[in-house]
């Protein structure tokens, strides 16, 4: 398996014989992919293979899935202040591995992303070290402490693409009422963690589960009180407002319930709350403890209906890179969090294999939705839009290994899981940044 990069990619390059999907469209044929100075020049079918000059490369696919690049809109990374877990330069190795072209980096890192000064950090950072595109999101309140609002403006011009405080929910309902109406000023997304402090002191799901292994629970209703009270404060205010992630069938029924009423709310769920639940914690295996954590099966099936329907707009790895110090221990005392980005795509087709959910839905939950709700060019294969573009097979089988993943932390919750599906190539402005293949031009 290779990891490549190519320094000095050919002026034009010709994808041919490739299963053209593009969740935007809703296009599903065969057929041929022009990328031309890192934008999709033409798409059509048996497009001329005599390219003038050196500049000229035909890439034959195969007969495989050419797709948008994935759009992850959560992801934890160390840098600054916690390399020892993950490096922008790590985390877009291991996005790059999982077809992962363009990521929100949270603001959760030390010191806390509230300033334009680490923002342009971030972005120079990611400039020269990352082979995909990393979007730095900035903090909501200053510090991440809840209480004092960070400064919008300064931050979106910086080139925050989101307000969010990552991990945290913003307890003060006041604070949050003057975030959205800020927000709304400069056209900024909230993006929001729903866990009501006071009932989320627990370690996993509140139910027979939990009184079974002797853990204290997280009720549901942390989730549910949080985002309703949220759902009123976007009426009230006309804010444009995310959920980052959610876990239960009644948010699901809330999301519902504003995009009826017409507030500009979208939601968000990690891959795991979609193909886990409790059960897999099994003998107090801490890889499993998750934020949110995994929910009743009954949570599941419901968010799957939801991701049918519309109702839930986004798929996330929820990529939070742990160190062995922070993981090994009781379950209890274990730090929440897994990486996730190179089995994004995998645990994804899942709910396709299964027949849960089309494969272009999945996509477009994986690309074009959340690069249309973050303002990206990205996320869709048209011509004109930038050329970052995956190649995979829906169909390989293998198995992931914790050895084999490039991110510095190994807390994966897929450790030995079967997987079908696999990336091939990635693509990144018409550069090949991944490829499993020798020829990686």
């Amino acid at each position: 398996m290779k990891r490549v990069i190519s320094s000095k990619p050919p002026r034009e390059r010709l994808f041919i014989n490739a299963r053209i999907l593009d969740p935007e469209s809703g296009f599903d044929g065969h057929g041929d992919v022009l990328v031309r100075k890192g934008k999709i020049a033409k798409i059509g079918k048996s497009l001329p293979r005599d390219g003038a000059g050196r500049d000229f490369k035909i890439i034959d696919c195969e007969g495989q899935v050419l797709a948008p690049g994935l759009v992850d809109s959560r992801v934890f990374v160390g840098e600054p202040g916690g390399e020892h877990r993950e490096t922008i330069k790590s985390v877009s190795k291991a996005a790059a591995a999982g077809g992962v072209t363009s990521l929100v980096m949270m603001p959760d890192t030390d010191p806390v992303i509230d300033d334009a000064a680490l923002v342009a950090f971030v972005r120079q950072t990611a400039a020269e070290k990352s082979r995909v595109n990393i979007l730095p999101a900035a903090a909501l309140s200053r510090g991440l402490g809840g209480s004092q609002m960070s400064e919008f403006g300064l931050l979106k011009e910086a080139g925050a693409v989101a307000i969010t405080d990552g991990r945290r929910t913003v307890a003060n309902a006041q604070l949050m009422r003057r975030a959205l109406t800020y927000a709304g000023d400069f056209g900024a997304l909230i993006m929001a963690a729903t866990q009501e402090p006071s009932l989320s002191g627990g370690v996993m799901n509140s139910g027979l589960s939990a009184t079974r292994l002797g853990l204290p629970g997280i009720p549901r209703e942390a989730e549910i009180i949080a985002l309703e009270r949220d759902m009123r404060l976007v009426a009230m205010t006309s804010g444009r407002y995310h959920a980052s992630c959610l876990s239960t069938s009644t948010s699901m029924d809330i999301i519902k319930r504003a995009k009826d009423a017409g507030l500009d709310v979208s939601a968000g769920a990690a891959i795991a709350n979609l193909t886990l639940n409790e059960q897999d914690i099994g003998p107090y295996r801490t890889f499993f403890r998750l934020s949110p954590p995994l929910r009743h099966e009954d949570d599941r099936l419901a968010m799957l209906e939801a991701l049918r329907d519309g109702s839930l707009d986004i798929i996330v790895s929820n990529h939070d890179p742990q160190d062995e110090d922070t993981k090994r221990l009781p379950f209890a005392e274990a730090a929440d969090g897994a990486v996730g980005l190179e089995s994004l795509l995998a645990a994804s087709l899942r709910l396709y294999h299964s027949e849960d959910v089309p494969l272009l839905r999945v996509l477009a939950c994986l690309t074009a939705s959340p690069a249309r709700r973050l303002g990206l060019k990205c996320g869709r294969l048209a011509e004109g839009a930038p050329a970052d573009m995956i190649l995979f097979d829906p169909d390989e089988p293998w198995v992931l290994r914790d050895k084999d993943l490039r991110s510095r932390s190994r807390n994966t919750s897929f450790e030995g899981a079967r997987m079908q599906g696999r990336i091939l190539r990635t693509i990144v402005a018409g550069r090949t940044v991944f490829s499993r293949t020798p020829d990686h031009a």
